[in-house]
Formats: structure tokens, C-alpha cells, sequence
């Protein structure tokens, strides 16, 4: 599962589904990060940052995260701590069984977030549903469409061999 660290989304999971795991996006983690940082090296450490999240396996990215944390101890304190506590939530894609090219895309909540916008702007259009059903016929038909999309087109996800 993939999401930002709202707390009810975090204490759904947990309840409803303890067994999965949870990869905090990575985008948002990028976004986050730039509350501890200083304007004028706001671009240096989204590099950093980007070198953990790119790295080829977790080892390599748990280093990179040693290496940034080390790097920001005495300049900003703040968000050496901060990389600490929260950017290992990042890295939980390391430990999936993926080909570099699935890590790579289920990183981030993008595609459930573009996913949810589709369904907002369709049902936007309707304005009024006859009842409950009429929704999710149409909701459903909006899923159904993309999930075919995904699979037909220039492959959002593969099953391409590392």
C-alpha cells in the first residue's frame, strides 16, 4: 500500500490489512522534507533526497540515507533528524520482489491519486445519480476502462524481468 503518513490512513491499514505493507509515497516524503531545509539549499537536498529514492537496491539506499543524515547533522539539524525518522518509510519498496521498472513507478501514490482525479472529473459531469448504484455502475466503468488503459497501452506497470 502506498500513501502519504496521513494518521487515519496509517491506523486503516493497520486494522484493516496489518499484513501489507506500507510504502509512505516518496513524493510527499520529497515535499516534506523541504519544511527542514534552508532556501538557499533547497535544491541540494532534494538531490540527496533523490539519490536514496533512485538508489539500485536497499542497501545502497540505506547508505545514501546514512550518508545525507551525516552530511545535514551540523547545518540543519532538523532535517537530519527529520531524514531519520521518517525517510526509511520510503524504502519499504527495497524490500518487494519488483523489477526496477515496477519499483520505480509504485514509489509514489501517484497512480491511485491520477486514478481518483479521473473518477471525480467523470462523476463531476453526471452532478446528480438516480440512486447509489447509477454511482458505482459508473464509477466502476470509469475503473474498468483505465485498468484497461494501463494494461493496453505502453505499460505503466510490466512484469519485465531486473
Amino acid at each position: 500500500m502506498i500513501s502519504d503518513a496521513h494518521s487515519g490512513i496509517k491506523a486503516a491499514r493497520k486494522a484493516v490489512m496489518p499484513g501489507v505493507a506500507w510504502q509512505r509515497c516518496q513524493f510527499h516524503l520529497q515535499q516534506n522534507a523541504q519544511a527542514y531545509v534552508t532556501k538557499h539549499s533547497k535544491k541540494a537536498v532534494a538531490a540527496d533526497i533523490r539519490t536514496i529514492f533512485n538508489a539500485p537496491n536497499a542497501d545502497e539506499a540505506k547508505r545514501q540515507l546514512d550518508l545525507l543524515i551525516d552530511k545535514y547533522q551540523t547545518s540543519m539539524p532538523k532535517l537530519a533528524q527529520w531524514a531519520e525518522n521518517n525517510l526509511p518509510e520510503g524504502l519499504t519498496v527495497f524490500g518487494l520482489d519488483l523489477c526496477e521498472f515496477n519499483r520505480k513507478r509504485l514509489r509514489t501514490s501517484n497512480m491511485i491519486e491520477r486514478l481518483n482525479q479521473s473518477v471525480k472529473q467523470r462523476t463531476k459531469v453526471a452532478k446528480i445519480f438516480a440512486n447509489e448504484y447509477s454511482c458505482l455502475r459508473l464509477v466502476s466503468a470509469v475503473i474498468v476502462e483505465i485498468s484497461d488503459e494501463w494494461q493496453s497501452s505502453k505499460a505503466y506497470l510490466s512484469l519485465g524481468d531486473d
